[in-house]
């Protein structure tokens, strides 16, 4: 439990120590607040990391850490009066992998308080990574749980080196006594190279949310419902899309086309196993707004599909990737892959966690509708993501409308709202 005194200028939690011999009679009252205010809660979870880290593979009496879905490797050690989680994911190929830790907390919560009507859980963590911007999700769950993706947020985090606390409230947890009770922090999809997450600390605290004060950090839903486009006030159009090959890096494909049986060419963007279509739009008439709500919409209009006929998971998808780097002033008729590089690396120029993977609408003139974070599209007004790409996830063949002259409804299309 920390005081509720401001952190120093170093972000490190401080000790509160009062001598009794420099306190006067009114100090004394003051100090006892103080230290009042310090005492946990009962039923208050909190791990600073200050001490030998323990490790348990079973979660009950310290953290178990594991990885999934993918060949990446992790491992958890204590740094610097914090906990380090690093993960290799140099070994994997398709960069579907999650990798969490995780620690049974039930001795310190009382069960009996959470199932109390108007009682939820409030986790929060204070964590520094090597890479961004990336996400990370906490979760908090016990062993009947089945959906685990209820009470879990993702939090974007926009600088690397630097501390960001994020914390999730629960909403209707189901939880009770004889119930095992597990915190976890995750991260997921972060790509193929080396990473670490350093985390200061772990909190769980029962609380009221009428009067707990707003969470931290702006978390998501993973993968959030599809609004309407109409709640969108602010509709924009792509101002240039193109198809790039990696296979023909030197190669300009602006007349890029489907051959319709009548031998006509319709224009397309492709996405398969080389090919990915690259999109940027102009939102200079949005410098210096800010995004309002919990996000916006990425519109996609299908030209075509080819892919396995049964859907299979994590499989015959795209990839919605943000650009980060290379050259922004691209231009559809002389766009390369090698062009929009700039002799940096795909790596550096796109984000290798992806925004999100989506299913594509099957059928021709229909419209897949993606959701975009507030940051994501906080970062393409500001100009710090320069576009975005879209990749394929397993093997398939999609093919977009760009938006020809007379039909630019049907061009790649974001729609959001920004604050008034």
């Amino acid at each position: 439990m920390r005081c509720g005194l401001p952190p120093p200028a170093d972000g490190r939690r401080v000790a509160v120590m009062i001598s009794h011999l420099s306190v006067g009679i009114r100090g004394l009252g003051l100090a006892a607040a103080v230290l009042f205010a310090c005492v946990p809660a009962r039923g208050e979870f909190e791990d600073p990391f200050e001490g030998p880290l323990v490790i348990d593979a079973t979660a009950a009496h310290g953290w178990a850490f594991r990885t999934g879905d993918g060949n990446a490797v992790m491992d958890l050690t204590a740094s610097d009066g914090a906990a380090r989680i690093a993960v290799d994911a140099t070994h994997d190929r398709r960069g579907i992998w999650w990798a969490f830790i995780r620690r049974e907390i039930t001795p310190q919560i009382d069960l009996a308080g959470l199932a109390q009507p108007g009682t939820e859980l409030r986790v929060e963590a204070r964590v520094r990574t090597s890479h961004a911007p990336r996400r990370i999700n906490l979760h908090l769950n016990t062993q009947r749980t089945t959906d685990f993706h209820g009470n879990l947020l993702e939090f974007d985090l926009p600088t690397a080196g630097e501390w960001h606390t994020v914390s999730m409230t629960t909403e209707d947890f189901d939880g009770r006594p004889g119930d095992q009770l597990y915190v976890q922090l995750a991260l997921m999809d972060w790509g193929l190279g080396r990473y670490r997450v350093d985390v200061d600390y772990v909190r769980v605290d029962l609380v009221d949310p009428a009067h707990a004060g707003p969470d931290l950090g702006g978390g998501l839903p993973y993968h959030p419902p599809v609004p309407a486009p109409s709640v969108f006030r602010h509709v924009v159009h792509a101002a240039q899309s193109a198809t790039i090959d990696r296979r023909e890096p030197d190669a300009n494909l602006r007349d890029w086309a489907a051959i319709e049986p009548d031998g006509t060419a319709t224009p397309i963007l492709t996405v398969n196993g080389t090919q990915s279509a690259i999109l940027r739009w102009d939102l200079q008439a949005f410098a210096g707004r800010k995004i309002a709500g919990s996000g916006g919409l990425l519109e996609l209009t299908t030209h075509s599909v080819q892919r396995r006929a049964e859907r299979t998971k994590d499989f015959g998808m795209i990839r919605v990737v943000e650009i980060l780097d290379g050259d922004s002033r691209w231009q559809r008729d002389d766009v390369t892959y090698q062009s929009l590089l700039q002799g940096r690396s795909p790596e550096e120029v796109f984000n290798p966690q992806m925004i999100i993977d989506v299913e594509v609408a099957d059928q021709r003139g229909e419209r897949t509708l993606i959701t975009l974070s507030p940051a994501v599209l906080q970062r393409l007004i500001d100009g710090r993501t320069r576009g975005i790409v879209l990749l394929p996830l397993g093997s398939i063949n999609a093919a977009f409308d760009p938006g020809a002259p007379g039909q630019r409804e049907n061009a790649p299309t974001l729609r959001f709202n920004v604050r008034d």
